[in-house]
């Protein structure tokens, strides 16, 4: 059974509380303490009865708060953190600072997999999912590092979250209630697991109400066989009915969805390529986020040139898609996904 308190709401508290034989108002201390002040540990929370605080400790009730073993800033001052479980197992979180916003990339497994040939985490393979506590605890790690409110999540960072939907709605609400993140500034990508769109949009609207979080479909690739190439386990899901759960999903939800596409040189960054992106997702709302590739050990996949991306996005606009282009950040630092967590494995 799970003791850690971080995850859970005001009311979820409360009630824990007055279970344990406690007023209902210590559950909106513990709440307060375990959002707003970030508390490490039930030692921490003096505002508790001491007897009551040690008979959790015997119970074997924790905060939940994970340990920071590794901290790396670049010159951008975008910062990765590597986290550790209390069952020794490590995960990766990183603050993406503006002048505007702290965007947080948050992991929902430890490792993942999907085997994504130019993705560090893929490597490792996957040990298990992320309980909620885990993936709300790398918002509050970054918050403190940075000393600053996180404003956006992306949920971009190790792991397949559709293969962890319950935890991360879970984690979601309690972004958006517990720390005043709108669903609107929050993103789930996903490289796409066979069956799971239409499950998500479903048990969204029964954990959140409603489905406001922003949807990103990891393609990589215009057809079938390139995407296959670059995502072994494409071969169960063909780009066909991905994109037909896609508009499922926008006609359960109302959400556009959001089309991420790494570029890699010289592989899927040609005019041509950008052509087919743009007969495949044409015709329903949706937006293409473009990505040039982070460059990993193992792999010798290169960074398109600056021309090659400006002529794919080109394409695109001229075909009325809509389309963004997501600036690197951290590349001193090794910021792409996994890369810290699988240095320290090899090392």
């Amino acid at each position: 059974m799970n003791q850690a308190l971080l995850g859970r709401t005001a009311a979820e508290l409360q009630d824990w509380a007055v279970s344990q034989g406690q007023k209902a108002f210590r559950g909106r201390q513990l709440h307060d303490w375990l959002y707003a002040k970030g508390a490490h540990s039930l030692d921490e929370i003096t505002v508790l009865p001491k007897a009551w605080r040690s008979d959790l400790v015997a119970q074997g009730v924790k905060v939940g708060r994970l340990k920071e073993v590794h901290r790396s800033v670049a010159a951008d001052a975008t910062t990765k953190l590597l986290l550790s479980t209390d069952d020794g197992e490590t995960i990766e979180t990183v603050g993406i600072p503006t002048d505007q916003r702290l965007t947080v990339c948050v992991s929902s497994q430890v490792g993942c997999p999907m085997a994504c040939r130019f993705c560090a985490t893929g490597k490792g393979g996957l040990q298990r999912s992320l309980q909620t506590h885990e993936i709300v605890d790398q918002v509050l790690s970054v918050r403190e590092a940075m000393d600053r409110r996180p404003s956006h999540i992306v949920f971009m960072g190790m792991g397949e979250p559709l293969l962890n939907s319950e935890a991360v709605l879970k984690a979601i609400r309690c972004l958006n209630d517990d720390l005043g993140i709108g669903q609107r500034r929050i993103t789930v990508s996903t490289v796409g697991v066979p069956k799971t769109l239409p499950q998500l949009a479903e048990l969204a609207l029964k954990t959140l109400g409603r489905a406001q979080f922003t949807l990103a479909v990891s393609l990589h690739a215009p057809n079938q066989a390139l995407r296959e190439e670059l995502i072994p386990t494409a071969h169960a899901y063909p780009l066909d009915a991905l994109l037909e759960d896609c508009r499922h999903y926008l006609a359960l939800t109302g959400r556009r969805v959001s089309f991420e596409y790494i570029l890699l040189g010289d592989l899927n960054d040609r005019p041509e390529h950008a052509q087919e992106l743009a007969d495949r997702v044409g015709g329903f709302q949706s937006h293409v986020n473009l990505i040039a590739y982070n460059p990993i050990e193992e792999e010798e996949f290169q960074r398109p040139t600056r021309a090659r991306i400006d002529a794919f996005q080109r394409v695109l606009e001229r075909r009325g898609v809509a389309v963004s282009l997501r600036a690197s950040r951290g590349l001193d630092q090794n910021a792409a996904c996994g890369q810290l967590r699988r240095q320290r494995q090899l090392g």
